[in-house]
């Protein structure tokens, strides 16, 4: 298969190049060319299916035979070697918990994924692969450790100071090796332009190999079209349809992945995408004018993003109408209060916990189920990730998995640089 620019159909590339430049040249999002619908035998084969069975059926179809079919299959396999369950919270609300994997993130699954493809296209003319990561919190984590020791590869991780939580800092800034963090005087959006700039930059894309593992990068988040699947075959199928799927957005890389399975022929409802302070898309699906704006620090911090780089890939998917999606896509905004008194509320009637980015997708289900729907919400990572907002709402204490607190005794290591993709150490 090959994929397009969402700048410029007419420009295509095929799956290796696509995965290592990230952006096309001409700054647009790589697309797939076609979107192939499940048949009938796959529906009635997924109740039951592991996430590795169910990520090669689906995605075999956008890296064969790129990648022969036997050695993805093993590498499907081994990227997603951990459980997604669904969890019931309540009568008509359950949870599908992303944060079971090496980082306790959603994003250890499209991370996990990217790292084998790339490993396996990493002899790239000899010289070494940049991975750059813009991160508002656990893409940072789930790259660097997806990618830690891989050789020929190095990894450029940019934050923003002071808006990551602690231990979702230490996840990346305690490794060393073919990772280098940087700590960047700005917001998420300041991170982000900074790694755009790179790409972008004739000189520096000549001289090095360059390519990302945000969800811009196609084989980042076309991995994460297999929660949604995976979500349906632990579920009665008598339910599917009847089914509402609440996705916490930021930069729109999970709901993106989402619609594509949608497109793909799943049998849902539809859709909410769940957001913060950061209102661009509600504010988009009621004017029907997109109107990026600077991000707003929030608890739920990564999704605090001001201008989401999937957007263009909605559009697409939508012919650009706002009208279109609104008949798939609900959208809501949650304050730092709202989020806070669910994360409340949600603890004390049922005795579960979400962290700030699920109670906001709880939030919004609650606020939206329509009678004889049932919903799923993306609990995208486990509550110790942000120990202390959690416990100051629930007051209890949340305790910290093994596996965070190996990285919570770990020394910080980081570069700390002004938006400026010249400071950027680049092999």
């Amino acid at each position: 298969m090959r994929f397009y620019s969402t700048n410029n159909r007419q420009h295509t590339a095929d799956l290796k190049t696509a995965v290592l430049k990230g952006l096309a040249p001409d700054k647009g999002l790589y697309m797939p060319e076609s979107i192939p619908v499940l048949d009938q035998k796959f529906w009635d084969w997924l109740p039951g299916r592991s996430m590795g069975e169910i990520g090669f059926e689906v995605l075999k179809h956008y890296f064969c035979p790129d990648i022969p079919e036997d050695k993805f299959k093993a590498m499907v396999e081994d990227a997603f070697n951990f459980p997604i369950p669904v969890v019931k919270v309540d009568d008509r609300i359950s949870s599908l918990e992303l944060f079971h994997g090496p980082t306790l993130a959603f994003k250890d699954v499209g991370a996990r994924f990217l790292a084998r493809v790339m490993a396996y296209f990493a002899d790239f003319g000899g010289r070494p692969i940049n991975v750059l990561a813009a991160t508002s919190g656990d893409t940072g984590s789930a790259v660097a450790n997806g990618f830690l020791g891989v050789k020929n590869v190095y990894v450029h991780v940019l934050y923003p100071s002071g808006l990551v939580s602690e231990i979702q800092e230490k996840q990346f800034t305690t490794l060393g090796q073919n990772v280098t963090a940087y700590e960047v005087d700005g917001v998420f959006d300041d991170c982000q332009r900074t790694v755009k700039e790179a790409f972008m930059d004739p000189k520096l894309s000549t001289e090095k190999v360059l390519t990302s593992a945000n969800s811009i990068n196609l084989a980042r988040f076309l991995p994460q079209s297999i929660y949604y699947f995976h979500a349906l075959a632990q579920i009665p199928r008598s339910e599917w349809e009847n089914q509402v799927i609440c996705v916490p957005s930021g930069n729109f890389g999970d709901i993106t992945a989402g619609l594509i399975a949608w497109k793909m022929g799943m049998p849902v409802k539809r859709f909410v995408a769940a957001v913060n302070a950061n209102k661009v898309f509600p504010e988009f699906l009621k004017s029907g004018i997109y109107k990026p704006a600077p991000s707003i620090a929030t608890i739920a911090n990564a999704m605090d993003v001001g201008d989401p780089s999937n957007f263009a890939r909605v559009s697409e998917l939508f012919g650009g109408s706002a009208e279109e999606m609104k008949k798939l896509i609900s959208s809501f905004s949650y304050s730092d209060k709202q989020i806070g008194d669910t994360i409340t509320e949600v603890k004390k009637r049922t005795g579960y916990i979400c962290d700030p980015h699920g109670a906001v997708g709880y939030a919004a289900l609650r606020d939206d189920l329509k009678e004889g729907e049932h919903g799923i919400f993306l609990e995208t990572a486990h509550p110790a990730k942000f120990k202390a907002t959690v416990e100051k709402f629930i007051g209890d204490t949340v305790e910290i998995p093994a596996r965070l607190q190996k990285f919570m005794d770990g020394t910080k290591q980081s570069i700390r640089i002004k938006a400026d993709f010249n400071a950027l150490q680049i092999k």
